[in-house]
């Protein structure tokens, strides 16, 4: 029988995280992102409704889904690799399901995938309330050198030499 994964700190602390997506990601900072939780790999974030979020049609715009989910991946790379600034977007996809109603909305993202220089990951965007996901994105970072990561997303902690 296998042992369970113990659970892991985040690799950054969460009121630093909130500060550098306030100052180092002004633009979406600027938008009232707020972090809910964040753990090993996984974070979720809320943005408060804003009416300069809605778009002709009454939904929320894509471009504020997108930030979102842009700096959701953000948060998640950084809390398992510490404070790593230029940890930069290579892409992302997001497919939107169905049409989010003028509310906050909140991105719930997890890495699937942590390397040496790429880390995959996926964030889901629902509307405040509702369990059903308006947005689904898929991103890549890239990550510049910087010391090892000591934490796989399963839990799995290697040695130095990994």
């Amino acid at each position: 029988m296998t042992e369970a994964a113990t659970p892991t700190a985040p690799a950054i602390a969460k009121d630093e995280l909130d500060t550098l997506i306030r100052e180092g990601v002004p633009l979406v900072g600027s938008f009232g992102v707020a972090i809910d939780s964040l753990g090993a790999g996984t974070i979720r974030l809320r943005l408060p409704y804003k009416d300069d979020f809605v778009r002709p049609g009454g939904t929320v715009t894509g471009p504020a889904m997108f930030g979102l989910a842009d700096v959701a991946l953000y948060g998640a790379v950084l809390s398992l690799i510490g404070r790593v600034e230029l940890a930069v977007t290579t892409s992302m996809t997001i497919n939107f399901l169905r049409r989010p109603p003028p509310v906050a909305i909140v991105a719930e993202a997890r890495i699937l995938k942590m390397g040496k220089r790429l880390a995959y990951g996926e964030i889901l965007i629902f509307s405040e309330g509702d369990p059903e996901p308006v947005a689904h994105a898929t991103g890549t970072y890239s990550i510049p050198p910087h010391d090892p990561v000591k934490l796989a997303v399963s839990g799995y902690q290697g040695s130095a030499s990994d």
